[in-house]
């Protein structure tokens, strides 16, 4: 087993025992009497100890010759996202790993272990090394058993055709993907089809140009579903999106745009929670089929699905016992995000939600939905880059938040910002700098939620000077970076647990350094003032 699981084998069979959710995405068990590999909530009988092997990812298990369930689907599990300050080589494979898993990161071209490298800036050779060395299997490997649970998944969950299924899953020719499906599962995929459909976890149906095509993405409890429907709810944008009580539990609704390969697609999609499945129930509109990968992957990161609880909790804990559940709210498109940062510069989140308003008023482009609540688009790209100072002036937009808002549309639009879960973070939030009116505190801001950078920190939010106590000293942000260090690497996590009231006053873990002794002294003065402080945008 990989020397960097963090769990030994025999805790690996009391969680497989128990169908502990916590733990799901976080191994695999390959049964060698049957030669399938499960996930540890899977609701068949537990198998002898002594045929159970333990694998950290899916590639492992595959790599070694077993099946995936047809009743527990590996593919609906929730990947697992490591984040470390440890070694270098540790680092590198992890990083390599989250490229692999980010499809806009190959829009343009597919990906190849000397594109992984030239994009690390090391030679192929090393990132082949480490990458082994971290997760025993190649790149490519790792990145197959990610296709072919892409295509599993929308095989059991879609009635898409094969062969668009296969072009989906990153497959040049039907061809490739049938002996894919064949060399790993011992069946072809319309039998995988056939016997993933009799076994499928969805109840709600499939697809259909009316309802929309329906699948199931998986996450780790504890979950706090109504702090993130508030935090989206606050900030829904009327025409774009909507959250309202359905017979089976809240669901969000959106529009959304998304340009794959050159080609705009639009259409809408509905979200909802399955908490005793521990799922997200995910609907989409069939004008989307074609990135429907696509769509999938920017849904897990808007809603946090990927994170583990332990490894953020057992740091942030102590300063937060209140907050285990809490997800960093992301962004099913980066763009979108960073302008509505900007509209909320310094400004309340009501304030900044009626200047957003106004924006898709005037500039969304119509769009035909099955409910009247969703009519507009966000505004492209295009479209704002080529908005006068007049026109957004009438909105109520300020000078300098016009200039930022053509900033980022046009260098969105030019393709020289990428915001997405798979951008270089330090050039990103360099570049979103360098842009006429984007301080660190929106480019912080964007790299937590558009850009998934767990340890992402807004150094100047006056909420967190308040509840570490440093307000009135002469340089709060850089007391609250120092103050920060022992929530590293989840820092974005503690500005949330910070934003919702969640903070405790306790002290870090490990001692702060002499200069910032004073903040441990004053920081529970700062208590009662955390649930009305913040509400950024």
């Amino acid at each position: 087993m990989n020397t960097e699981f963090a769990l030994a084998d025999n805790d690996c069979y009391l969680a497989l025992k128990a169908r502990d959710a916590r733990f799901d995405g976080s191994f695999f068990t390959g049964v060698t009497s049957t030669g399938i590999y499960c996930r540890p909530v899977c609701s068949v009988k537990t198998p002898k100890r002594e045929n159970c092997r333990f694998f950290h990812h899916a590639a492992q298990a595959e790599n070694a010759g077993f099946r995936p369930c047809l009743r527990c689907r590996p593919e609906l599990a929730p990947h697992s996202v490591v984040w470390s300050i440890q070694d270098a080589s540790y680092i590198l494979a992890h990083q390599a790993a989250r490229l692999l898993d980010e499809p806009e990161v190959w829009a343009d071209a597919a990906p190849s272990v000397e594109k992984l490298a030239a994009r690390l800036g090391v030679s192929d050779r090393h990132v082949r090394r480490i990458f082994e060395a971290q997760f025993g299997v190649s790149p490519m490997q790792y990145l197959q058993t990610r296709r072919l649970h892409t295509a599993k998944q929308l095989l059991a969950d879609t009635a898409l055709p094969i062969t668009q299924i296969a072009l989906m899953s990153g497959y040049a020719s039907v061809r490739r993907f049938n002996a894919a499906f064949l060399e790993h599962y011992k069946l072809n995929p319309t039998q995988l089809r056939r016997k993933g459909m009799n076994g499928s976890s969805n109840t709600e149906g499939s697809a259909g140009t009316d309802q929309g095509i329906t699948i199931r993405l998986g996450y780790r409890p504890p979950y706090d579903v109504a702090a993130m429907l508030a935090f989206l709810n606050k900030r829904m944008i009327d025409a774009i999106e909507f959250i309202a009580d359905s017979a089976h539990g809240t669901v969000t609704s959106r529009t959304l745009r998304i340009d794959s390969g050159g080609k705009p697609h639009s259409g809408w999609l509905r979200m909802r929670f399955d908490e005793v499945r521990s799922q997200l129930v995910l609907t989409v509109s069939d004008s989307l089929r074609d990135v429907l990968p696509l769509v999938i992957r920017r849904v897990r990161a808007a809603y946090d699905l990927d994170a583990d609880p332990s490894a953020i909790n057992s740091v942030l804990h102590a300063s937060f016992p209140s907050g285990d559940g809490l997800r960093v709210p992301g962004a099913l498109d980066g763009y979108e995000l960073a302008v509505r940062a900007v509209l909320g510069q310094q400004i309340t989140v009501a304030a900044a939600r009626t200047l957003a308003q106004r924006m898709v008023g005037q500039f969304g482009e119509p769009i035909q939905t099955p409910w009247p609540e969703l009519t507009r688009l966000f505004p492209a790209p295009a479209v704002l880059a080529a908005a006068s100072g007049d026109a957004l002036g009438q909105l109520g937009i300020v000078r300098q938040r016009q200039a930022a808002i053509v900033g980022i549309a046009q260098a969105v639009l030019e393709k020289r910002l990428q915001l997405h879960g798979g951008a270089d973070v330090n050039a990103t939030i360099a570049a979103l700098k360098e842009l006429p009116g984007v301080g660190d505190w929106t480019a912080q801001y964007i790299a937590m939620r558009a850009l998934r950078w767990p340890d992402a920190f807004p150094a100047g939010d006056v909420a967190l000077h308040k509840a570490l106590g440093v307000q009135g000293q002469k340089n709060p942000a850089r007391q609250a970076e120092l103050a920060s260090m022992d929530w590293k690497p989840w820092r974005s996590y503690a500005v949330i647990r910070v934003w919702s009231g969640a903070w405790s006053g306790a002290p870090a873990s490990t001692p702060l350094d002499n200069k910032t002794s004073a903040i441990k002294n004053v920081a529970g003065r700062a208590r009662k003032t955390v649930a009305t402080a913040l509400n950024r945008s």
